[in-house]
């Protein structure tokens, strides 16, 4: 069976791959591959796996009807059309829990850096600007006792609760489609709407998945209903927050501060005005970027298109139903 890789992955999963017989092919250039020679190399092989942003859309479901399964080597999904990959047969799998620790450090790393103002004095060093202090300037606040505010606590969202939690005596409050019982036995975590959520958060950290429900969630009107002293917390998809209106509410004073791991739009703009911020942080989307998180995840692919290749389910499918059909 052949695959065709979209990016250099972890030897890990190559090796996987080979020894389970499949024929690969893959791309060592950086950055993403265009959507015209996706299609072209996918004409040629029976699999797809799929790393970065690649957008799975109708059209290369059109173009594309022989492959027989894609996996992804990422959590989210929101570039893939599911009810096309069903519509045409073809399985599609992502990734699961094996990078919830890593993400989780990024969110809590962003936490930290953004209530200290970390980046922006770093960069007074860097721009010889450490001469001497002042007593009452470039104060930051303190987190102990304060809410954690998760928005979608699943497995991400839970590490990073238990990390508040422990290390910060953080109260938590969530809100998702339904409550989550673990988070209430070992962090009491409260269950909470929406409006709650907004409104009663001094850390508001985001973990949903990106789609037409939660595009923009956190916009203007969200931002107006946040703390002035709040702190805004991004690690999950750019597309849950709108940029401007994120910007406009910290230069404004509607939240005192803002942590992101990844942007609307991705990657940033160097000249981005967010980066000369005191009180924010923009790190380029590293959330699973750990040694261990990176090779379990490619293996985490490989083994769902080995599992495919051996006739049986694929452990983290996400259209289930393609094989009701």
């Amino acid at each position: 069976m052949k695959v065709f890789i979209t990016r250099k992955i972890p030897q890990k999963g190559i090796e996987s791959l080979r020894a389970a017989g499949f024929d690969i092919t893959y791309r060592t250039d950086p950055g993403n591959i265009s959507q015209t020679d996706l299609i072209q190399k996918c004409q040629q092989v029976d699999c797809l796996l799929a790393a970065g942003h690649n957008l799975l859309d109708k059209n290369f479901f059109e173009a594309c009807p022989h492959l027989k399964a894609i996996a992804l080597m990422s959590a989210g999904y929101d570039s893939v059309d599911l009810d096309e990959a069903t519509k045409h047969g073809i399985p599609v799998s992502n990734i699961t829990d094996v990078l919830s620790n890593a993400t989780a450090d990024i969110a809590f790393l962003l936490l930290l850096s953004v209530s200290r103002k970390a980046f922006y004095m770093h960069k007074k060093i860097l721009n010889d600007e450490w001469k001497d202090f002042e007593l009452t300037e470039n104060l930051g606040i303190e987190l102990n006792g304060k809410t954690l505010g998760i928005f979608g606590l699943g497995r991400i969202g839970l590490e990073l609760a238990k990390k508040a939690k422990y290390a910060y005596n953080m109260d938590i409050i969530y809100y998702n489609r339904h409550p989550n019982e673990i988070a209430k036995r070992i962090l009491d975590a409260e269950y909470v709407n929406y409006d709650e959520l907004l409104t009663r958060s001094d850390v508001l950290s985001v973990h949903a998945n990106l789609s037409l429900e939660t595009k923009e969630k956190f916009n203007k009107e969200a931002f107006k209903r946040m703390k002035n002293t709040a702190i805004f917390i991004n690690t999950a998809r750019g597309g849950l927050h709108q940029e401007q209106d994120l910007y406009e509410a910290l230069t404004t004073g509607e939240i005192w501060g803002a942590g992101l791991d990844v942007t609307n739009p991705e990657p940033m703009s160097f000249q981005n005005p967010l980066l000369n911020l005191p009180n924010v942080a923009v790190l380029p989307h590293i959330g699973s970027a750990t040694e261990q998180a990176r090779d379990n995840m490619a293996l985490m692919a490989a083994n769902n298109l080995i599992a495919f290749s051996n006739q049986v389910k694929m452990p983290q499918i996400l259209n289930l139903e393609v094989y009701q059909k």
